[in-house]
């Protein structure tokens, strides 16, 4: 673990008061204080499990977490209990247990990387009667998952990605931004193992690396023609740094037989020149033998994909089969015969339909027929009547003389006043005799027009 000084510490770690609780040791029972006991262990839980991402790491070992957890010349009193805490959850897991649960096999190259004693692996129990040891190393197994998924993607992303065997330099390597230590690179592959994603050999004491391809569920194990393909194409990049280092030595040579010649010691620039040209045979044949070794890994590269087309063409025809189980020629002419049966009944059904269809039609037609010829018929009878004469504009002009001839129409206001219509009204009163109305002209026929 590193220092404090290069963690994120929480904000409350600058609280006295709140880090002198949290400082303290558990109570012995935590039905004391359930609260204090819960808020306690939960900080220091999420607190070691982020220092430890911080750093890049999966492990953590109880000496470690109190010198990196130091505050004011203290160490934290209850980091044992969290460890024992977390171990019973599941949490974490001892180192050695962690590698003992995975294949046997993993031992053999792993056990100078464990810190414990191997035969105490398999016997030992997680909590015993003294604690926590403090250099007993612990894997978070969080941390650990989630350095094998970035590990697998960084492979599949890398150019390694179309070899699926390759040394565990080379992951060394490759991983150097993933994992901090090659421990960390060594529990991400214990992951990737119980994962079945990854499974690791040794050959002529060389640890050898294979990973599962996409679109496999599970890797396989190392095989002859695995190991033939690592063999050729570590030969293949041998090869090449040769080839390369010779090219740069024969480009030295012809500088100096260049500079020789410049200086005038002709026979030493010739002797430079023969050494360019045995060192240009040998990158020749070195580049032959390259290009042989590269033809074999197109041909195997090839063969795999054929292998890989006839497994697919072999799926295809089972599930053709599989699905043409019960498919004869005589149940499909069966069928087709059927079909065409209810076909020809549907056409018979259609046709009487549209009969009476028909029938609607013709008395539509009639009808219309019938409306046109009488739509003709009626300019004819109008046709009967004489025509209306019209008067020519001659006769229009007579007429026009004859009503400039005639007297103006008089037309006055007639001058009466309300006076005169009383004396009128009251000589329509009854008379003695009867009922007899006087018989009187009316005012309009009495009065004159006022001129």
């Amino acid at each position: 673990m590193s220092s404090s000084t290069k963690m994120s510490l929480p904000p409350e770690w600058d609280d006295d008061e709140r880090m002198n609780f949290m400082f303290s040791d558990f109570k012995e029972n935590r039905e004391v204080n359930t609260t204090d006991w819960d808020s306690k262990m939960d900080f220091w839980t999420a607190l070691i499990i982020k220092a430890c991402r911080d750093r890049g790491t999966v492990c953590v070992s109880l000496h470690e977490l109190n010198k990196s957890f130091r505050r004011k010349e203290k160490s934290p009193l209850g980091l044992g209990t969290v460890i024992q805490s977390m171990a019973r959850c599941g949490k974490i897991q001892r180192e050695s247990e962690f590698a003992a649960n995975v294949d046997c096999g993993w031992l053999s190259w792993g056990v100078g990387l464990l810190l414990v004693k191997p035969l105490k692996w398999t016997f030992s129990t997680l909590l015993g009667s003294s604690g926590v040891a403090l250099e007993e190393p612990f894997v978070i197994i969080d941390l650990v998952k989630e350095k094998a998924a970035e590990l697998l993607r960084v492979y599949r992303s890398s150019e390694f990605a179309s070899s699926s065997v390759l040394s565990f330099q080379e992951l060394c390597t490759l991983s150097s931004d993933v994992c901090a230590d090659e421990s960390t690179l060594c529990m991400a592959l214990l992951q990737l193992q119980r994962d079945k994603q990854v499974t690791v050999s040794l050959h002529e004491g060389e640890k050898i690396v294979k990973f599962c391809q996409p679109g496999q569920d599970r890797v396989s194990q190392v095989s002859d023609v695995d190991m033939g393909i690592y063999q050729l194409q570590r030969s293949e990049k041998l090869l090449g740094e040769r080839v390369e280092k010779l090219g740069l030595e024969a480009d030295k040579c012809k500088e100096e037989a260049r500079m020789l010649l410049r200086e005038g010691k002709k026979s030493q620039a010739l002797r430079c020149l023969r050494g360019r040209k045995r060192v240009e045979k040998r990158a020749d044949n070195l580049c032959a033998q390259l290009e042989s070794i590269r033809g074999i890994l197109d041909r195997i590269a090839q063969s795999q994909t054929d292998k890989m087309i006839m497994q697919t063409y072999q799926a295809g025809v089972a599930a053709l089969r599989l699905s043409l189980k019960d498919v004869t020629v005589e149940r499909a002419e069966n069928l087709v015969d059927q079909i065409q049966e209810l076909c020809d009944t549907q056409d018979e059904v259609n046709r009487t339909i549209s009969s009476v269809a028909s029938a609607d039609e013709d008395m539509d037609e009639l009808e219309q027929e019938l409306k046109s010829l009488m739509d003709e018929s009626k300019p004819d009878s109008i046709s009967d009547f004489p025509e209306v004469p019209r008067p020519s504009r001659e006769a229009g002009l007579a007429g026009m003389d004859f009503l400039s001839s005639l007297p103006a129409v008089p037309y006055s206001t007639m001058d009466i006043t309300d006076e005169q219509l009383e004396e009128e009204l009251n000589k329509l009163t009854l008379t003695d005799s009867g009922f007899e109305q006087k018989k009187t002209t009316s005012p309009a026929k009495r009065l004159e027009p006022a001129h």
